[in-house]
């Protein structure tokens, strides 16, 4: 993978441009077209303050290109017998069952550095690309000079029409041309995740192709009859926003019943997490000798080698060693999520040493995130940031920036949040 210039147009901007972009009037208009969604509009301004940042974020066409790039090596190797092998080896049998979908919205978190972009994870229920569609929608030119950069965003216009197909090739993946009526978004108490307005956003866009949709509690699901059930309604597609991700709590197992017998198309779902997500891939993604061994073309190989930060799995036979070398490294769980349980090696405890060498932990190359320099409340300050591509069948379908303050990403830094991502040309 080819090294950036020193400094690109669109670091210096991350670097020295503080104006804000978001038209605040703009976004709440969105929300406010559709009485469905006043809801949204209301619990987004008082009880999730920090969702939103009022700032853009800049990334270079180069740097896009290497996530496309990196993605589409992914893919490609996801697709071979011997690392679907690999994986399985790794997660429980209901991960091998047979299943043609692909699993929607998958999310790749880079750090950017001068070496390039850097791959720190993969999610298989990425939050957030609903949300930020309307984000994006609400930014408004800093000045004359970037007018050009807000307008380069078309694309966004058909980005609803886009996840719908997206959903429905899921469907017709598995159903053929039998008509697809009903729709759960399923989380547990769906009501308290911070991420909850997103959920009706999806409702509003599925009802508004024709399906019906509805939010539920996945606990709340029911099957009888050969047939999943909410509220007396049978089920034919689950969107799954749940983090268990092999259906392992006893609460779920209806839907776990419903996908064993084939009776539901549910996406994503726990193939998708154990061939993408499981933070055990990235050992073998970052490994010369496992991609030679598993026949990965050269090409692909410099590109992997090239993007992500070298991962090991944390062994006791090990432990001296990685202690060590903490300073370098950063520790997440195999299948964890959100940033919980992570921590920074210069940061890792005695105590919590002993938690990470007990549990089921890599232990990643410390990739530092860049800067994004803003002002928030009158104040200028530097956050950290990363970028996150959802993906769907090897490409990109749109960028969102998180900033924050902290070892990991969050929603409580003031100024923070989901920030839209502009391309520059270098």
């Amino acid at each position: 993978m080819t090294a950036l210039p020193t400094t690109s147009i669109a670091e210096a901007l991350n670097r020295d441009c503080v104006c804000q972009t978001l038209d605040a009037q703009r976004l709440q208009q969105q929300w406010q077209s559709d009485p469905a969604l006043l809801s949204v509009n209301e619990s987004i301004l008082t009880l999730r303050p920090n969702l939103f940042s009022a700032t853009s974020v800049f990334i270079s066409l180069a740097q896009r290109q290497q996530m496309q790039a990196l993605i589409s090596a992914v893919e490609q190797v996801v697709a071979l017998p011997s690392y679907r092998d690999a994986a399985f080896a790794d997660a429980p049998a209901i991960a091998r069952l047979v299943n043609p979908t692909r699993g929607v919205f998958l999310g790749y978190d880079f750090h950017l550095s001068p070496q390039g972009v850097q791959l720190i994870e993969i999610n298989t229920n990425a939050g957030g690309a609903l949300l930020n569609t309307f984000l994006a929608r609400a930014q408004t030119a800093c000045c004359q000079d970037m007018a050009w950069a807000s307008a380069a965003n078309h694309q966004l216009a058909h980005l609803e029409r886009d996840f719908f197909a997206m959903f429905m090739q899921e469907w017709q993946s598995q159903r053929g041309s039998l008509p697809l009526q009903r729709i759960a978004i399923i989380d547990d108490a769906p009501d308290q995740q911070y991420l909850q307005p997103e959920f009706l956003l999806f409702q509003q866009l599925f009802q508004s192709f024709g399906v019906d949709a509805l939010v539920i509690d996945a606990r709340e699901l029911t099957w009888h009859d050969g047939k999943l059930w909410a509220n007396e309604q049978v089920i034919d597609l689950v969107y799954n926003r749940l983090t268990d991700f092999y259906l392992e709590d006893s609460a779920h197992h209806a839907l776990r019943s419903a996908y064993e017998a084939k009776a539901i198309v549910l996406t994503p779902h726990p193939q998708a997490h154990a061939l993408y997500a499981n933070k055990h891939n990235l050992v073998r993604l970052s490994d010369a000798q496992t991609l030679s061994s598993l026949g990965i073309a050269k090409d692909i190989q410099q590109t992997l080698l090239g993007a992500i930060p070298a991962t090991e799995s944390v062994t006791l036979e090990q432990a001296d060693d990685l202690w060590a070398r903490r300073r370098q490294l950063f520790f997440k769980p195999a299948n964890g999520y959100g940033s919980k349980a992570t921590y920074r090696g210069d940061k890792v405890t005695h105590r919590v040493w002993q938690d990470i060498i007990q549990g089921d932990y890599v232990a990643q190359q410390l990739v530092p995130p860049s800067a994004r320099r803003l002002q928030a409340d009158g104040v200028e300050a530097e956050l950290k940031m990363d970028i996150r591509a959802y993906a769907y069948a090897g490409k990109i379908q749109l960028l969102a920036a998180r900033l924050y303050i902290g070892q990991t990403t969050n929603f409580r830094t003031t100024g923070g949040g989901f920030a839209p991502v502009f391309l520059m040309p270098n």
